[in-house]
């Protein structure tokens, strides 16, 4: 059997072993098998990564913004040279499928790191107020100092650049903990921001949250936390940085209403709702993916027919195959979470279609991995499990609706509040529903289109605050008098 390769943390310029000595196995989801390892970092290995992002802050904060900027598109430069084996790791980590991501993910994480380097110039322009003919007040914006920063698995490399590019670009040294179930890709581009980057401003550790993650957001070097994961997640994190009153940042957990009325382009609201929506390539393992799908009644039995119609042509399958169009669940414990949904919907509401799971969906090849195929439910409740609480698997329930207060009345009726879509032909009522519906984000006539220039964040369970280059500053107040 050939050796599996090991991978390192990234402490004050420096590959490390961790101090333990401990190693994670990690899984590929979609055959079960184990082909790489990871530091199981302790808080040994916690404390010298906040220690040397503390040493290096003051050279950081202190270099000239566009000399931060330059050693930015260094970085961006890297994806350009190295995204497609940085795709490839990802996807033996995540399972997500390789012909939804080549495309766009080097050049698009380019453009990501290129922009924030354009930002740096934000990051340190105040601005002046005349008080009285002899007295001057004047804001300069500062760096909070060492950023923690929490990865999730869905997408490690992607939320871990917005994160990081904007907190360094503003000043800040970081800290990274990736997912522990799909920490790879991550830890391989620490391998190549070694030798970019001046050492210590950037470090990532991998290890458990219950162990690595919960010791750094406790270190009193921290002084700003940024999360992306589950609302319960998020609540342990902030019980941990109470004691310090460590300002943070959540984009937690979704359960998103996407909300189709008769007069929407069917054909559009279609892909909305299914391959843009719930289906989406990672098997609904977004934390905005459109799970509650409210159908105006008139079209509630066509748009069921259509949404079938395109789950029939997904090939769920090996992700690095780029005919595949759906992945595996990340893992066996996320594959039973997702299971015993399944079983909850079929007793609480009709299953439409879907609702088979194990190796009967793939070739024998992948028969190790963890799948379930595409499903949805048709529920009248609204309070129903499947209808309030979040799967994170290709399980959605479609939900009819009569009058416009009553689909609004519904999509409010949750306590998540990260995204949600609207689809139709009606320009006041696309405005009333973008002033009226409780998430983040709204999408009208598209769905799950993020952008650069736009803040991204949730409200409700779904979390506080978004993460751009000026959120990784504070503002100060002088006033001089002459």
């Amino acid at each position: 059997m050939p050796e599996l390769p090991e991978y390192r943390n990234l402490i004050g310029g420096e590959l490390r072993a961790p101090e333990s000595g401990s190693y994670l196995d990690v899984e590929n989801p979609a055959t079960g098998e184990t082909w790489a390892r990871i530091p199981a970092s302790d808080k040994a290995d916690v404390n010298a990564a906040a220690d040397a992002a503390a040493a290096a802050f003051p050279a950081w904060s202190a270099m000239a913004a566009a000399e931060r900027g330059y050693f930015l598109t260094k970085i961006g430069e890297l994806f350009a040279q190295h995204g497609e084996e940085l795709v490839t790791v990802e996807i033996q980590d995540n399972g997500f499928p390789v012909g939804k991501s080549l495309a766009r993910f080097g050049p698009g994480l380019q453009f990501l790191w290129n922009r924030a380097a354009a930002s740096t110039l934000d990051a340190v322009t105040g601005k002046s107020v005349t008080l009285a003919p002899d007295m001057l007040g004047i804001t300069r914006r500062e760096p909070y100092g060492v950023v923690a920063v929490i990865v999730p698995w869905n997408a490690p490399i992607g939320i871990m650049s917005n994160k990081v590019a904007c907190a360094l670009a503003a000043g800040n040294t970081v800290v990274v903990k990736p997912a522990e179930q799909a920490s790879v890709s991550v830890l391989r581009f620490a391998e190549l921001v070694a030798q970019v980057l001046p050492p210590g401003v950037l470090n990532i550790v991998s290890g458990t949250g219950e162990v690595a993650g919960d010791a750094l957001v406790r270190h009193r070097h921290i002084r700003k936390i940024t999360m992306t994961g589950s609302t319960e997640t998020g609540r342990a994190i902030q019980r941990a940085a109470a004691d310090l009153l460590t300002p943070s940042v959540f984009e937690l957990g979704g359960k998103s209403p996407n909300i189709v009325f008769a007069d929407a382009d069917l054909d559009a609201a279609t892909i909305g709702v299914t391959t843009l929506g719930i289906f989406i390539p990672n098997a609904g393992q977004g934390c905005v993916a459109g799970s509650r799908i409210l159908l105006q009644r008139p079209i509630f039995d066509e748009m069921v027919e259509r949404i079938q119609a395109v789950v029939d042509t997904l090939v769920i399958g090996d992700p690095l195959d780029p005919a595949t169009t759906m992945g595996p669940i990340i893992s066996g414990a996320q594959l039973d979470r997702v299971v015993g949904y399944l079983e909850i919907g079929k007793k609480e509401a009709d299953l439409l279609f879907g609702g088979r799971h194990g190796r009967d969906l793939v070739p024998q090849a992948l028969s190790g991995g963890h799948w379930v195929e595409p499903t949805l439910f048709k529920a009248t409740d609204n309070s129903l499990r499947i209808c309030q609480e979040e799967i994170f698997g290709p399980v959605g329930v479609a939900i009819p609706f009569d009058t416009e207060e009553e689909a609004l009345a519904i999509a409010n009726d949750c306590r998540y509040g990260l995204a949600s879509g609207v689809w139709t032909r009606d320009l006041a009522r696309a405005h009333r529903f973008v002033r009226e519906i409780e998430s983040g984000t709204v999408w009208v006539n598209t769905y799950f289109q993020t952008r650069y220039e736009l803040p991204f964040g949730g409200i409700k369970d779904s979390g506080y605050g978004h993460d751009d280059v000026l959120a990784f500053t504070r503002e100060k107040a002088a006033v001089i008098q002459s």
